[in-house]
């Protein structure tokens, strides 16, 4: 039986969550507090990465981290602040940052990492309007170090199924013929693709309003109604909107929204930043990560998109450390030295926060306390990525139906 459905939140989980809850015949409507013109889905490096099984939760995560504490230009860091929510999800992420975790986690991250892939081509298929392509992606190192780190997460992967190649400086001169690269070395993950994630939203938004899909915008959640454990409707600035069940997938503003209902999420934002320059004469053609500095590096038709940093903080924090672009910046030209990439001006840096967990795995589940509300949050930096499968798992636990992948790695105490 069809259902009336409020999705909060106009991001990419959201917008995928409304796709295939309309797909099954679902009345839809999101509502999301902003414009849904500038969110974190927006100025992502717009790649899709079954690559990416190792969650951020991991051994030897903690004593990098208070390293890259002491470095204004590093590509992590964490406010300082005496935030009892801070306490508890650095003392969970410390909790989780073992191998036994990491073990736990693979599987689970590779079957709604190639779902999602999946789905991304199914869509490109039918309109590739998005940019869609299937290049791989290069994992670029200059020190032995961290090559040794990237190629035993490859040699895992390749145990796994996912196409890999090992290449030297020759491999990588042969591969990426259309710049010069600085790197010893690099992993090519061949299973990779990536696509524009403005255009993409654009796609998704046209099929939405096919579908009869309400986009309600700058429309915030203030309260919800509910009796016993169902929730019976929500309390906006426009006005009260009743349904049948409830998604949250508010991003980084999840936590504070379920507060509303006394549920208590551990997500903080992890706040990043991008830019775009034109292409150049010499100018990269395939995805990379620029290992040492964490830098995305993804070319599109006419410009390339750079970005970077993991700073935990709060959704207030707006400010751009002008340091870690610098640091972000200095690996651009470390590793492309004919790029000759500098500073971008202020007005051209992107910032956007991405919803952190302190297990670095999604949150995908129906409500313990609400049998008609359905979470979906805590991609980190994996939201694209995995938008399309999450939509497609939030749709079939509303429907009741077995779900396409196990999930039971995606679930918490709520």
């Amino acid at each position: 039986m069809s259902k009336k459905v409020v999705v909060i939140g106009g991001g990419i989980i959201g917008l995928c969550s409304a796709y295939f809850l309309a797909k099954e015949g679902n009345e839809v409507v999101i509502v999301d507090k902003s414009d849904m013109l500038d969110g974190a889905s927006y100025g992502n490096a717009g790649m899709i990465v079954p690559s990416h099984i190792i969650p951020l939760a991991q051994p030897g995560v903690i004593h990098k981290g208070i390293k890259w504490m002491f470095n204004p230009k590093s590509p992590f860091y964490i406010k300082p602040s005496a935030n009892s929510e801070l306490v508890k999800w650095l003392y969970n992420f410390y909790k989780n940052s073992n191998q036994t975790h990491v073990n736990n986690s693979i599987n689970h991250l590779k079957n709604i990492s190639f779902l999602s892939k999946e789905l991304y081509q199914n869509f490109a298929k039918e309109n590739n309007s998005f940019l869609y392509d299937e290049k791989g992606l290069l994992m670029l190192f200059q020190n032995e170090r961290i090559a040794e780190e990237e190629i035993k997460v490859a040699e895992i992967s390749k145990k796994l199924g996912i196409h890999v190649d090992f290449l030297d400086k020759n491999g990588i001169k042969n591969l990426e013929k259309s710049t010069t690269i600085n790197a010893i070395g690099a992993v090519h993950y061949k299973s990779d693709a990536h696509l524009s994630p403005n255009l993409f939203i654009s796609f998704l938004k046209k099929e939405l309003l096919k579908m009869n899909v309400q986009l309600l915008t700058n429309t915030e959640t203030l309260n919800f109604k509910f009796f016993n454990n169902s929730i019976q409707e929500i309390i906006t600035n426009n006005g009260i909107i009743k349904a049948d069940s409830f998604i949250v997938a508010a991003g980084s503003w999840s936590a504070k929204i379920l507060k509303k209902l006394d549920i208590k999420l551990l997500l903080l934002p992890g706040k990043g930043y991008s830019f775009n320059v034109p292409k150049q004469v010499e100018s990269p053609s395939i995805p990379s990560i620029l290992c040492e500095g964490k830098v995305a590096v993804t070319p599109f038709n006419t410009n390339i998109r750079f970005g970077g940093t993991l700073e935990i903080t709060n959704t207030n924090d707006t400010k751009i450390n002008q340091k870690r672009l610098k640091g972000i910046v200095g690996h651009i030209n470390s590793f492309y030295p004919n790029l000759k990439i500098e500073n971008p001006k202020q007005e051209n840096v992107w910032l956007g926060f991405r919803p952190c967990t302190p297990t670095g795995l999604p949150i995908i589940e129906r409500s313990n306390k609400f049998n008609n509300l359905v979470i979906a949050t805590g991609h980190a930096m994996m939201g694209l990525s995995l938008a399309p499968a999450t939509g497609k798992l939030v749709s079939e636990i509303v429907s009741n139906k077995k779900t396409t992948i196990d999930i039971l790695a995606f679930k918490t105490s709520n």
